[in-house]
């Protein structure tokens, strides 16, 4: 009954988590981003004491069910290892002793390098993060293709039921790193069941520790035991020695496969030392193992990454040589506050990058440093930042991106507006334009007489608010005339009351 329970609850939340990845078309509620709020950390980073306090209260008395039912990781491990087994049933998992040393190690260094600014690594190694890039570069791409698929085919029957969308690369080095990361936590769990949780994972040593001193436990009977080595062969986290009649709190995570599978009751989950019952009939009684296989594990971390720019910079050849957009400073969604505090805070789980409607959220390479590799920055190459789109700062679990009302977004400056007049195509072909001050909700772009009847842009920084637009609908190549140059720390500008009046009554939007 209890491993049934965990199962249900195993897979309704991380369908629902998933889900809540997949979902552009914004077809669930948004109030699901509790889901990632009650993760261990980023609760912790994001400070939220109730759910830190819940998280722990949880494991002290029930064990490490967070591993074996809340961390969709801990789920996507189970998975794997289910089919393994269903492939080979004469599959059996044995006994390892814990690999202390290694665990306590990748933790420490995982601490270390986060204080000291390189929080990429905290980011790599943390389960929801990883699950959270997974479902965004991989699963979510082929979700929408299947959408795509859907929406072919019911147009044939003249049904708008489905809507193609736009696929592409959110960002080169994260989608091969998530698929790396599926792929060697795959493995691992194909072969060993939770080696991931109990060597590698910073949130399952934590909670290893805690673990220990959990009240309710799985306890074996030693009257009723034979020490028969079933529940070893089952034990996904190798963490039950039935020869010493010894289990390894710190790595069990609660699954009940050893419950099940024991026929002699020798096996209960209780809050005290369990006492002795009549032990069943045994029709025939396995032998213990006399030769088992030690497993071992090389953690080793990607490390290897190439140098070099995202994007090279072409030199148009012809009439007149465009000048190339220099964005040395790369822009962090709104709410992001400054640099500094966004490494500290962001695990990489790319929910900003999978929930933004305008798509205009994408991770980074190398523009924030190495400790800031896959965190958010905005790119306006597919769209541009909704004037009033707050959903970024509201979902990011981990306070990364502080949650803004409308009109604090409407004033929050992420990044200034550059004009380059050289590019300009009213500067170049003696041509009317105005594109860019059309969608510009500020008023921070603006038409001025240039020469005839031509006018060309003239551009206010101080009151813009970095949304892309104008940048985005510019119609220059290779080279844009205008764009936006990030901001280390955000601000938060004053627009006149005039000009204040003149953007609502105008609105914004395409």
């Amino acid at each position: 009954m209890l491993r049934k329970i965990r199962i249900t609850l195993s897979i309704l939340l991380s369908g629902l988590i998933t889900l809540y990845f997949l979902d552009f078309a914004e077809l669930l509620p948004q109030s699901l981003h509790w889901l990632a709020k009650i993760q261990f950390l980023p609760a912790l980073l994001a400070m939220n004491i109730a759910v830190l306090a819940g998280l722990v209260l949880l494991t002290v008395i029930f064990g490490r069910v967070y591993c074996s039912s809340i961390c969709p990781m801990g789920v996507y491990q189970d998975l794997v290892a289910w089919f393994s087994k269903r492939l080979n049933r004469k599959k059996k998992y044995t006994h390892s002793k814990a690999k202390t040393v290694l665990r306590w190690g990748i933790l420490g260094i995982t601490v270390i390098a986060f204080l000291f600014g390189f929080s990429f690594l905290l980011g790599l190694l943390d389960p929801y993060g990883a699950y959270g890039r997974i479902v965004t570069h991989l699963f979510r791409p082929a979700y929408m293709a299947g959408n795509n698929l859907m929406a072919t085919i019911f147009a044939l029957f003249h049904s708008t039921a489905f809507y193609k969308v736009g696929i592409y690369v959110l960002g080169v080095f994260s989608t091969v790193l998530a698929l790396a990361t599926l792929v060697f936590i795959g493995l691992l769990a194909w072969k060993n069941g939770r080696t991931y949780c109990n060597t590698v994972c910073p949130v399952g040593t934590t909670l290893g520790f805690i673990s220990r001193i959990s009240i309710f436990k799985i306890r074996i009977v030693e009257e009723n035991c034979n020490k028969c080595g079933r529940c070893s062969t089952k034990c996904k986290a190798s963490c039950i020695d039935s020869e010493k009649q010894q289990i390894d709190y710190s790595r069990c995570v609660s699954c009940f496969n050893c419950i099940d599978s024991c026929k002699r009751k020798a096996l209960r989950y209780t809050p005290l030392k369990p006492k002795a019952s009549p032990a069943p009939p045994h029709e025939k009684e396995t032998p213990p193992t006399d030769e088992a296989r030690r497993r071992f594990l090389s953690a080793t971390l990607i490390t290897g990454i190439a140098a070099g720019k995202m994007l090279a910079q072409e030199t148009a050849d012809g009439l007149l040589q465009q000048e190339a957009v220099n964005r040395e400073t790369p822009i962090a969604p709104p709410g992001a506050v400054n640099f500094d505090r966004l490494r500290e805070k962001c695990i990489s789980c790319h929910l900003c990058v999978s929930k933004c409607p305008s798509r205009v959220i994408k991770p980074a390479f190398l523009e924030y440093g190495l400790g800031g590799m896959m965190q958010p920055r905005l790119y306006f190459d597919h769209g541009f930042c909704n004037y009033d789109c707050t959903i970024c700062g509201e979902v990011c679990p981990s306070g990364a991106l502080v949650p803004l009302s409308k009109e604090e977004k409407n004033r929050t400056q992420t990044g200034q507006v550059h004009f380059v007049l050289a590019n300009c195509i009213v500067y170049r072909d003696e041509t009317n334009c105005g594109a860019c001050s059309e969608h510009c909700p500020t008023q921070a772009v603006s038409m001025v007489p240039y020469k005839d009847s031509l006018t060309i842009p003239h551009t206010d920084p101080a009151i813009c608010v970095g949304c892309g637009g104008c940048e985005y609908v510019c119609p220059t190549k290779p080279h844009k005339a205008i764009y936006v140059k990030g901001l280390k720390s955000q601000n938060t500008i004053e627009i006149e009351e005039e000009k204040q009046e003149d953007i609502e009554l105008e609105g914004f939007g395409f």
